[in-house]
């Protein structure tokens, strides 16, 4: 199998590509990874890696001032979008795929945290793995639809869970790759604020965790297995 190279672009430590790594590298992928902080980040050419993953984050796209560094990856991340290079944005990741494609990004009416299952638009596309299964969902952001793009899933709460342009781009509002990794301890310590707000609290948390966490996590494996395989060069 020909190698390939992955890099994981990680806007805040406690969330990596977690059980995405899986099937990423089973696809022949060599991941590496970029934090946003270290000082080489802003030299990295998003254009050249075959596959591009974003993370997630607290902070919001429109949060620029605070964060100069994000004007600096949106910039660069059309660019690759332009190019129809294979790119993953999970949540944050995500938001900034829609504002890059030229969507707007702002606050949503609710925090939502939990595990729920999303509504698949398009049965035939990789989401069809994640039909009925709960998935983890954290965020209080969300976006306009850009143009061009394919609606795949929505929840309870955000129309906008999902998108793709073409074979390509794959935008996931929620954590499909969350559910067994121990960083989820660090999520709930981080976001006492925001758990309070979505009216929750670290033990529902823990328990529906344990509950959904493997099933979510499984079927999060096998949709982005089906995407890589999609993949057009």
């Amino acid at each position: 199998m020909t190698t390939r190279t992955a890099l994981v672009i990680r806007h805040v430590p406690y969330e990596g590509v977690a059980a995405y790594r899986e099937p990423i590298e089973d696809a022949g992928y060599v991941i590496d990874r970029v934090d946003v902080a270290d000082p080489g980040f802003a030299a990295v050419d998003l254009r050249e890696p075959e596959l591009v993953i974003m993370m997630g984050g607290p902070m919001g796209v429109y949060e620029q001032e605070a964060h100069p560094w994000i004007a600096c990856q949106l910039r660069r991340l059309a660019q690759r979008l332009a190019a129809e290079r294979p790119t993953l944005g999970v949540c944050f990741g995500a938001q900034m795929i829609a504002a890059a494609l030229g969507a707007e990004v702002f606050p949503g009416p609710v925090v939502e945290i939990g595990f729920d299952p999303v509504a698949i638009h398009c049965p035939e596309s990789p989401l069809q793995h994640l039909i009925d299964v709960p998935v983890l969902h954290w965020h209080g952001d969300t976006f306009a639809l850009p143009a061009g793009v394919d609606l795949l899933a929505s929840s309870r709460h955000y129309p906008h869970q999902a998108f793709a342009r073409g074979a390509n781009i794959l935008a996931l509002q929620f954590h499909a790759e969350m559910g067994l990794d121990p960083r989820f301890e660090a999520w709930i310590e981080q976001s006492p604020e925001a758990l309070a707000r979505a009216g929750t609290d670290p033990e529902t948390l823990r328990a529906a965790h344990a509950a959904h966490g493997p099933r979510a996590v499984a079927a999060g494996q096998t949709m982005i297995a089906a995407w890589l395989a999609g993949l057009k060069a």
